[in-house]
């Protein structure tokens, strides 16, 4: 999620009370696992796009809620 600016070791701030809208950041649940993506609202549907791809998820998803917040470490020995 580079392009997004969440690099690894980010902490991120989710709010699960919001309504997703697009072009948001969310954590979707995919294939029972919680990822990262960008959702985007095609035709009144709701799609995740895939990292660095022009590319859109195929599968089913949840949205388990919305980035509000990235919090980077500028600290090099923290990782």
């Amino acid at each position: 999620m580079v392009e997004d600016c969440i690099r690894a070791g980010d902490l991120l701030i989710v709010d699960r009370s919001l309504d997703p809208i697009h072009d948001c950041l969310v954590v979707a649940v995919m294939d029972g696992e919680l990822r990262v993506r960008r959702l985007h609202q095609i035709e009144g549907t709701f799609k995740l796009k895939q990292p660095e791809m022009d590319s859109y998820y195929s599968g089913d998803f949840e949205v388990w809620g919305v980035i509000t917040i990235v919090i980077h470490s500028v600290f090099g020995g923290i990782t």
